[in-house]
């Protein structure tokens, strides 16, 4: 059980760890000063050397909370659209790496003058770094929203989670995907999809002809469809880590 290093920042408190002499962060904490309403999901697409869980003392007893690393923490940092992520960075690289590093508190006059410039350095050099690795996604990431959002047409339900298990992170199959829709709220118990989401464009509903099983008579009943709007939201909510292309021309 872990007693926890709290900082305040602009009148918020930041808790911190430190896990074989690397500062770790409580994610809710970090997601509070930059405006991230969702802590599961903004720690969600971090790797898994980024983020772990940390059981600290409360009040009430034992809590198990989110922590973030170094590189985690940059990660969200540039993620937050608010105003205050860049003078945050700067107060935890300035201030807060340096003092935890070299005696685990919140002590920057413990620092000499040459140690904590040097320090300093290297933790500009690490959020640089991290920084440049996020924008390297930026591109593929770009490229599954264009794609997507210029695809026309819909798929079935077995296409369109053929397209989403391309992402490791997400495995799914026709009638797990039907449950998901329908947990989400987007079709009714039958299957048929709500005519907001159909309005929203990530749902469509076409009259197709199919053969009665037992009969053998040709009948036309209506199928659920996944239009590419439909899929880009799925990706998210299912927890996909990496950029998905829709193969052009499988759309009908």
């Amino acid at each position: 059980m872990t007693d926890l290093i709290p900082f305040e920042y602009s009148g918020r408190q930041v808790r911190t760890t430190t896990r074989d002499g690397e500062p770790w962060f409580v994610a809710a904490d970090v997601c509070a000063v930059l405006g991230i309403r969702d802590t599961y999901d903004a720690t969600r697409g971090l790797d898994d050397d980024e983020k772990g869980t940390e059981t600290i003392r409360t009040p009430g007893g034992p809590q198990a909370v989110t922590i973030v690393s170094e590189p985690g923490l940059y990660s969200l940092i540039l993620r937050s659209r608010k105003p205050e992520a860049k003078p945050f960075k700067r107060w935890v690289t300035h201030e807060v790496l340096p003092a935890l590093r070299k005696t685990g508190r919140y002590s920057v006059t413990q620092l000499g003058r040459r140690e904590l410039a040097q320090m300093v350095i290297e933790a500009e050099d690490r959020a640089a770094l991290a920084e440049q690795q996020v924008k390297a996604l930026e591109p593929a990431a770009h490229a599954w929203d264009t794609l997507a959002g210029e695809e026309v047409g819909d798929y079935s339900l077995r296409d369109a989670a053929q397209i989403l298990n391309r992402d490791p992170a997400i495995a799914t199959g026709q009638n797990r995907l039907m449950k998901t829709l329908h947990d989400l709220g987007w079709v009714d118990r039958k299957g048929k999809p709500y005519q907001r989401e159909i309005d929203a464009g990530r749902l469509a509903c076409r009259m197709l002809p199919y053969e009665h099983p037992h009969t053998k008579e040709p009948q036309l009943g209506s199928q659920v469809r996944v239009t590419p709007k439909g899929l880009r939201e799925l990706h998210k909510r299912l927890g996909g880590e990496r950029p998905l292309q829709l193969t052009l021309g499988g759309a009908r």
